[in-house]
């Protein structure tokens, strides 16, 4: 009997004789879906009470089912295999039992089992498409999603369980795995880098799908990834060569012919499709009615005969313009010489390079200038507004003294502070002359002829400066010019007031 397998005693579990043994119902398991002919399923008991003919028994199953019944011994029974079992086709069994006596008349009775098939991993995982294809735009961001793969399993549980890999493979020396990756669980390709185009084109990945059986299964399959082109690149012109140093002409003899073959522009486009389709434009042109370009193959021909008015320098402003969306473009001059001879081309063509320098000297003057300029013109807005700045904060102490700035005494070298004291050292008188009105009085400092008079003016005169005059009596202070001005109502009292300030 295989490893697994149930054994069921019918006879024993249900406790009946064959005659008393009614229909029911029973539910055998087996874990082998792929078990091979002859595995016993169940083992059961048949008793009848008769005896002799009558009591013999045989059983019997119903037709079409991959079992049968076996006896190793009389009244015992095995329920065997008769095929191979496969829980995919067919995940459960209905087996009915009849068991019949070899009595006159005979007695039968009937037995459903239930058979459930259980699952193995006998199944590999299956791809929906035997390969995959998957279109990226070049210059795609990372993480960008690329394809999304499918597998199947038709086993259950763990069995059913699918993971997705990358196989081991290498592209241009590097892994597979540094340009794309895939989610486990979804099987969801993504691109782990920016592709280009010119460099990568395209690329194959082996994917392989396993399942989590014991032992697990798996299967492959192969995801071709094309990179698909964007007009990223636009032409280059590889005729006429543009060099910063020398200068070239092409001569055209002055009895050329129209449709006479002046140049050809060669350009390419590493791009692809549509986007390297190249087509030409004559742009400028000293004369516009004497050249003109193939728009498809980029040749420069005559389009009227060359006459001796026509210039002897001529210069082509050429632009090569690609297909795609949105297009690219570059440009080439090409510089064409009307003349018969080599020297008359030199002559005149002499003076290009000297007219590219004095054009580029001519620039960097005119950026240095306009840089001078509008260096000063920041200074000058800076200077403006500091001048601003400061009379309006001199005004605005102003108003908020009301007027009354505080005045700074001023004391002349003669009576500074010698000893450090901070006393004077020597007498003087002070005269007072008041009115009623403060803002008219005066003040006046007495000093002997040969020392200098401060005098002190209270209606407006700060400091005055000095002056000799001889001692005066007190009593002058009436005679005083500060007083002529006084009215003789607002005048109340003269008087001489005499201090001695010394040490």
């Amino acid at each position: 009997m295989a490893k697994g397998s149930l054994v069921g005693n019918i006879a024993q579990d249900l406790g009946l004789d064959i005659k008393r043994l009614k229909s029911g119902r029973a539910r055998i398991f087996t874990e082998d879906s792929h078990s091979a002919p002859e595995t016993v399923i169940a083992m059961f008991n048949v008793k009848d009470l008769d005896s002799g003919k009558n009591g013999q028994v045989k059983c019997t199953i119903n037709q079409n089912s991959p079992f049968r019944i076996q006896s190793p011994s009389p009244n015992f029974y095995n329920l065997v295999t008769d095929g191979v079992l496969d829980r995919e086709k067919v995940s459960e069994y209905n087996i009915t039992i009849t068991a019949t006596d070899e009595g006159s008349p005979s007695f039968s009775a009937n037995k459903t089992l239930s058979v459930k098939i259980a699952d193995i991993n006998d199944h590999a995982p299956i791809f929906e498409h035997e390969a995959y294809s998957a279109f990226i735009m070049e210059n795609n961001s990372p993480s960008l999603s690329i394809l999304s793969l499918k597998a199947s399993d038709a086993d259950l549980g763990p069995n059913a369980r699918i993971s997705y890999f990358i196989g081991d493979s290498d592209f241009k020396g590097s892994p597979v795995s540094s340009l794309v990756s895939i989610n486990s669980e979804s099987g969801v390709i993504y691109a782990t880098k920016t592709f280009d185009y010119e460099q990568v084109k395209s690329f194959s990945i082996n994917v392989k799908a396993q399942d989590g059986g014991s032992p697990p299964l798996s299967s492959n399959v192969t995801v071709n990834v094309f990179i698909q082109d964007q007009n990223d690149n636009a032409p280059q012109i590889l005729y006429p060569v543009q060099s910063g140093g020398s200068l070239v002409a092409e001569i055209v003899p002055r009895s050329a012919d129209v449709g006479y073959l002046v140049t050809k522009v060669v350009a390419i486009d590493v791009d692809s499709g549509q986007n390297a389709w190249l087509s030409y434009k004559l742009l400028k042109s000293t004369d516009r009615a004497l050249f003109e370009i193939g728009a498809q193959n980029g040749e420069v021909r005559t389009i009227r005969q060359v006459t001796d008015k026509d210039a002897v320098k001529q210069k082509l402003t050429i632009v090569v313009e690609d297909n795609g969306q949105p297009s690219r473009s570059a440009t080439v001059n090409v510089n064409v010489a009307l003349a018969d001879s080599f020297p008359e081309v030199l002559s005149e063509f002499g003076d290009f390079t000297q007219d590219k320098e004095y054009n580029d000297n001519l620039t960097f003057y005119l950026v240095l200038a306009l840089a001078v300029v509008s260096f000063l013109f920041i200074v000058s807005i800076i200077a403006i507004l500091s001048v601003k700045c400061y009379r309006w904060r001199r005004e605005r102490m102003f108003c908020k003294s009301n007027g009354n700035l505080p005045v700074i005494p001023y004391y002349p070298p003669l009576y500074a502070d010698v000893g450090g004291t901070g006393t004077l050292k020597h007498m003087y008188n002070y005269e007072l002359c008041g009115t009623t009105d403060s803002r008219k009085s005066d003040l006046k400092f007495v000093r002997p002829c040969s020392q200098s008079v401060l005098s002190v003016d209270l209606s407006g005169t700060r400091t005055v400066p000095r002056q000799s005059k001889p001692m005066e009596d007190p009593i002058d202070c009436l005679e005083h010019p500060a007083l002529t001005s006084v009215q003789s109502h607002e005048l109340t009292a003269c008087g001489a007031l005499s201090a001695r300030v010394g040490d």
